[in-house]
């Protein structure tokens, strides 16, 4: 799975010496902290428009993780011991489940692109209404290569059913507002 356009959070870049320093793409510093997962990424996340602005976390920390529950379908929210939200997901099928562990956010995509890992050469869908990764992209596990996260999805009747190739498909609506609590870091638990 490959993700591309409006990445968030992907940088921790702190410039105090440079207070009105916006990064770019192109500067150094980003550079040098793009993710070297594998260089079709690179060249993915440099296509990136507009420039990735990073935020700094609050420094009263929330405390959020999630809990995949695969047999319920059911993505919770909590911070600290409280449940905050709860969403229906689809998860991997038969011969593709879903891995099980404890993962971090790796990277977060907003109206990402994705290119099909099955068919060499097809290019890339660009974000729409014909792309399967939907409106947000929030990946937790990487070979390298593929990628597996949460995503949203245009088939709405995917959801609540094992129907992917290992990633979580959420409602747009749904993904949309968990891509607005969760950052690079944040922890997830994937069970049975």
């Amino acid at each position: 799975m490959t993700v591309e356009q409006g990445a968030k959070n992907q940088i921790n870049i702190s410039q105090s010496d440079q207070p009105n320093f916006t990064p770019t793409l192109d500067s150094p510093q980003v550079q040098s902290a793009l993710p070297n997962t594998s260089e079709r990424m690179r060249s993915l996340l440099m296509r990136i428009k507009p420039p990735v602005k990073p935020s700094l976390p609050h420094t009263t920390e929330q405390n959020i993780y999630l809990l995949l529950i695969l047999k319920q379908r059911r993505l919770y929210v909590y911070r600290g011991d409280i449940l905050q939200a709860s969403y229906p997901v689809a998860v991997g099928k038969l011969k593709w489940e879903t891995p099980t562990g404890k993962f971090k956010v790796i990277n977060m995509v907003e109206n990402p692109a994705w290119e099909n890992p099955f068919v060499p050469n097809r290019g890339v869908v660009p974000p729409g209404l014909e792309n399967p990764l939907g409106e947000r992209w929030i990946g937790f596990w990487t070979d390298g290569k593929n990628q597996i996260g949460f995503h949203g999805t245009y088939k709405r009747d995917s959801v609540g059913k094992a129907a992917s190739h290992g990633c979580v498909r959420m409602y747009n609506e749904d993904v949309r507002k968990l891509y607005e609590i969760v950052k690079i870091g944040t922890s997830i638990s994937v069970v049975p």
